[in-house]
């Protein structure tokens, strides 16, 4: 049985927000076409070796583009035993959707 993933709306999602850790799961190529403020790049391949890079003591946000790859992401880190994991509803595209604002990446 896989475990739950929790999700954060775009409108919950304030990259500012010093209690959030945005991690964008996508290549990248991806990234560059634009990311959310103050987002980290971490493909999602290279998530099982860049474990410590995570806190946990922060809502760690997983990003992509639709949310199916930030999901997998979330599993895995659950399964780590993290349980401060959020997938970005939506992903990009459902941020671009909700109007919120894009930086280069």
């Amino acid at each position: 049985m896989q475990p739950l993933v929790q999700e954060i709306q775009p409108a919950e999602l304030d990259p500012q927000n010093q209690d959030f850790q945005i991690i964008d799961v996508r290549e990248i190529p991806e990234i560059a076409a634009g990311k959310i403020e103050n987002a980290y790049p971490m493909p999602l391949a290279s998530i099982p070796m860049r474990l410590s890079e995570f806190s946990s003591d922060k809502k760690i946000i997983m990003v992509c583009r639709s949310g199916a790859r930030s999901a997998q992401a979330c599993m895995f880190l659950q399964q780590k035993g993290f349980d401060n994991v959020y997938n970005l509803r939506g992903g990009m595209i459902g941020w671009v959707r909700a109007e919120k604002p894009l930086t280069a990446g």
